[in-house]
């Protein structure tokens, strides 16, 4: 398939995937003003604290299996394969969710002391483990959608699951006004309800079968992985908990206003990931592959610098907007750290299928925690005399490490020909731009044109290839002479 293709078909799956990412943050940031009117800062904290750990049990419980389950599903095309690896991974998820759910049920209140949620906090911990199995056994059936490539029915239970779970808590939050524990019990009541509707639309596939060897094929692979996923976790929620400790809950419940706003480039990401590994293990043909890849990559990256880009020239606006308390402001502080680490890690993301392509994961988790300890050495350096600015900081440098890390470890097992003068051009312009209009405090006008010129500042700068500045053009003509 050209190559122009591959793009559009990969372009087209995350547009779809992507439509309920965008409803979930679109919904997310409209809870804002709600979140911040019935909860304080600690109540806040504690919502983030019990994600951050449900974040982590969940790549524990996984085991692995759920990255084994895209790569053994695309090894044959025979339909008795690929619904032995549905049902091995269906039963073995529901297994270790319950395990999970039992062992947090039990260890609640000591785990509620670990986490500094205050007395009398175990219930509080016993919901979000009920919602731990939920997400785990939700997000392993709709991942059937994923490798069936089946977007628009993936994107309709994402819709079903998100307008439950909004209405929920809302209701559990406003009117029954149950603070911390309104918004834990709201996320998982309309992940348990299309989990339940999807178990009635697979039974077939979901018999009672479990391939012994198989789940030891699918482990192999996978095992590795979970040291290596443990260690993204780290970059991605390890900075809350350094937080708690040095700085108290109620600067994580302003860090994480922070957190909010800088997902929107992770939204962009979450339709790129769940359209990324089937599509990349979809392509047959080696060259095909690594020339697809190399291009994936720079497209990738010039989209999250952009948002990110945007994100941190408008973010003390979008705060402000977004928050009915001025405590909150303080957040917007740490939006463009955030935005440009998440721009880092889909960069990672990109280049870590070629590793998962050659069957190689084993030293995965090498690279990984070498960026959770760079994280964790940060932390612990910036986070006590800087607080949210600190954890920031630390976050963006462990992520673009992680990537560049991956980059030199996957090229020697998969090498691709990525574009790395552009990669440089991309990055670069996007991290100055942000830096420079913040030093000058340019208003939100400014910064709004600031935003839109982004794409033509690469211009001049030698970034676009002959094709693209071609179309470029034409989109300009185009413009001047729609406004005409």
């Amino acid at each position: 398939m050209p190559l122009a293709q591959q793009i559009k078909r990969l372009l087209s799956q995350s547009l779809i995937y992507g439509l309920g990412g965008l409803v979930a943050r679109f919904l997310s940031v409209l809870l804002l003003p709600l979140y911040t009117s019935y909860l304080h800062g600690r109540d806040y904290g504690r919502v983030e604290t019990l994600t951050a750990l449900t974040a982590v049990l969940v790549v524990v419980l996984r085991l692995g299996i759920s990255s084994a389950f895209f790569r053994f599903y695309f090894d044959s095309t025979e339909l008795a394969h690929r619904v032995r690896v549905v049902r091995t991974s269906f039963w073995f998820t529901i297994t270790s969710a319950t395990l999970g759910l039992a062992a947090g049920s039990i260890a609640a209140q000591p785990i509620a002391d670990a986490l500094s949620l205050g007395h009398d906090q175990a219930w509080l911990v016993r919901a979000a483990f009920v919602g731990l199995w939920a997400q785990l056994n939700y997000e392993q059936l709709t991942s059937l959608f994923r490798v069936e490539e089946r977007p628009v029915l993936f994107a309709i239970a994402t819709l079903a699951n998100l307008l439950i779970t909004v209405a929920a808590t809302v209701v559990l939050v406003v009117h029954f006004h149950q603070r911390a524990m309104g918004v834990i019990v709201g996320n998982w009541i309309g992940t348990l309800a299309v989990w339940v509707a999807l178990v009635s639309y697979r039974r077939y596939q979901l018999g009672l079968e479990f391939d012994r060897g198989l789940f030891r094929a699918m482990n192999r692979f996978g095992m590795p992985l979970v040291p290596a996923q443990l260690a993204i976790w780290t970059l991605n929620f390890a900075d809350r908990v350094f937080i708690a400790k040095y700085k108290g809950q109620t600067e994580v419940g302003h860090y994480s206003i922070g957190v909010r706003i800088a997902s929107a480039t992770l939204l962009l990401l979450t339709a790129f990931r769940l359209a990324w590994p089937a599509f990349a293990y979809s392509i047959e043909d080696d060259r095909e592959a690594r020339r697809t890849y190399g291009y994936v990559l720079t497209y990738v990256l010039f989209v999250t610098c952009w948002a990110s880009t945007a994100l941190a020239l408008l973010a003390p606006w979008i705060v402000r907007l977004l928050t009915s308390r001025p405590e909150y402001y303080s957040g917007a502080r740490v939006v463009g750290l955030l935005s440009f680490g998440g721009a880092a890690w889909g960069a990672y993301l990109v280049v870590a299928i070629g590793v998962g392509r050659a069957r190689f994961t084993r030293f995965n988790w090498v690279v990984t925690g070498a960026a959770a300890l760079i994280n964790f050495g940060l932390c612990f350096a910036l986070v006590p005399p800087y607080g949210m600015i600190g954890a920031g900081i630390a976050t963006v440098v462990s992520m673009t490490a992680m990537f560049v890390l991956m980059a030199a470890h996957s090229q020697r097992v998969y090498p691709v020909p990525y574009q790395w003068r552009r990669l440089v051009i991309v990055a670069g312009t996007a991290v100055g731009l942000s830096a420079l209009a913040r030093s000058l405090h340019v208003p939100l006008a400014g910064s709004i044109v600031l935003a839109l010129a982004y794409p033509l500042i690469l211009l001049p700068l030698g970034f676009y290839l002959p094709a693209e500045r071609r179309r470029l053009l034409a989109v300009g003509r185009w413009l001047v002479a729609a406004a005409r």
